[in-house]
């Protein structure tokens, strides 16, 4: 059986990679890539910017004393249901992306999550109760999945063949540009005598999406798209508008044609577009169990609980002043950008794919193991520098986390499937990112079980 991820009888391939290795001309002293590579930033990769935005900001809302007091200090399940509505809500909107995807276009597919979660946003600033708050999280999560999906797979499909694997990994990271901009505004809104403090990173969560409805009409459709819709003419001015920079003879553009005429031709042969083709034979078969345990380890990675209980882990690590647990947050999220980038733009390249996650679920397996021994031991001793310590682990944690589950998931997901199944592929992975309910005492008893978790990653590697 061919690799999985390997585009089954495509006979382009081997053409396309040679005619790319030949090209020695980067990509900034193209006019058109460039162009494309600009307008695909506030139109795809800054999708990511709304998710760690909210993140950023649901941990930066624990610190504002006014929203804790205005939704009567929610702890325990309560501030779980405020975290967790996020992913229902995405839950519910799952199962339809890829008749989206598929009827209308990757563009569309993501204009739609944008619309959807601009109304979540204004909901969510204009709250009145718990209730009205949590259906705004709901409606959220509904639509970041749309983006998520659409711009992964645009990227992916529109990208020059030589930085594909490095622009899908930039996208994961531009999550944590959303997350700084939040946590830049909590940190000087959460003084705010009145519930303006929590309102306006509430309301400023629209900006993300704005932006990439405002941005879309310049932004390209994805040629394999218009191939599969027999708009033959419009992919293949694609290709020589931004692949070959204008050049209407040029064999890269004749070879990127055949080789996606070919690859959706035998697919489509041999499948009904549906969920039941990832398990039809048995390399889909294989491509939806690697896609299943992905998906289950990168959840179980605990990277939710940092993202949306950091303030929890800094009170039980005797860091309990409110500026003091902002600033932390800003700290972090600069540091998770500084070092997520420069893993994005280098181990797409130098790693490796199964190498990369192997070294993420060994550096976070012993990051958890001394997580737990300094949280268990504040939690018995009271000692500070202990505390200190769990301070630590939080920072050493995002650059093991990056190299695999940041860095590669979305670059691995877009080589691993065909196109025909490629959007459901990915939907598969996303479904399974659900954030976890909070309890009264999370630390060290959910440390355990992430390490655990570690272990059978590492293992199953």
């Amino acid at each position: 059986m061919a690799p999985v991820g390997a585009q089954i009888g495509n006979p382009a391939d081997p053409i396309v990679t040679a005619l790319v290795e030949q090209d020695k001309i980067p990509w900034y002293k193209k006019k058109n890539l460039r162009y494309l590579y600009l307008i695909m930033f506030p139109t795809c990769i800054g999708i990511e910017m709304t998710s760690g935005f909210d993140s950023s900001m649901m941990n930066g809302l624990q610190a504002v004393q006014n929203w804790d007091e205005y939704f009567d200090f929610p702890r325990g399940s309560r501030l779980g249901i405020f975290s967790a509505s996020y992913s229902l809500g995405a839950i519910v909107g799952l199962p339809f992306i890829p008749m989206i995807s598929h009827r209308w276009g990757r563009r569309w597919t993501i204009i739609f999550g944008s619309v959807i979660m601009i109304i979540g946003a204004v909901i969510q600033g204009a709250s009145q109760n718990f209730a009205m708050f949590t259906i705004s999280r709901i409606i959220l999560g509904f639509g970041i999945p749309y983006g998520i999906v659409g711009a992964s797979a645009l990227i992916g499909e529109t990208a020059y063949p030589k930085e594909r694997a490095t622009l899908t990994a930039v996208f994961n990271a531009s999550w944590f540009i959303g997350a700084i901009v939040a946590a830049s505004i909590t940190l000087g809104t959460f003084a705010m005598p009145n519930t303006w403090s929590w309102r306006i990173p509430s309301f400023l969560q629209v900006v993300p999406s704005l932006l990439q409805i405002v941005f879309m009409p310049w932004m390209p459709e994805s040629p394999r798209f218009l191939i599969q819709k027999d708009r033959i003419e419009e992919a293949r001015d694609f290709f020589i508008k931004y692949h070959a920079e204008g050049n209407a003879d040029s064999e890269l553009v004749k070879a990127e044609i055949v080789q996606v005429q070919t690859a959706i031709k035998l697919e489509l042969e041999h499948a009904k577009l549906g969920w039941r083709e990832l398990f039809r034979t048995p390399g889909n078969r294989r491509r939806a169990t690697i896609t299943g345990f992905l998906g289950l380890f990168t959840q179980w990675s605990g990277n939710t609980l940092i993202s949306y209980y950091l303030v929890q882990i800094l009170n039980q690590a005797g860091i309990t002043k409110k500026s003091t647990q902002t600033r932390i947050n800003l700290g972090r999220t600069c540091w998770d950008f500084l070092n997520g980038t420069i893993i994005a733009l280098n181990v797409p390249r130098l790693l490796k794919r199964r190498t990369g996650y192997f070294i993420c679920t060994i550096g976070l397996l012993c990051v958890y193991i001394s997580w737990t021994i300094s949280a268990s031991q504040y939690a018995q001793t009271k000692h500070q520098s202990a505390g200190y310590a769990v301070l630590v682990m939080i920072f050493l944690y995002s650059p093991f986390y990056n190299v695999g589950y940041n860095s590669l998931t979305y670059t691995y997901l877009v080589e691993l499937f065909p196109y025909h199944i490629r959007t459901n592929g990915i939907v598969s992975v996303t479904c399974q990112e659900s954030k976890p309910l909070a309890h009264t005492n999370p630390v060290f008893r959910h440390f355990f079980k992430f390490s655990a978790e570690q272990l059978a990653s590492s293992t199953t590697l």
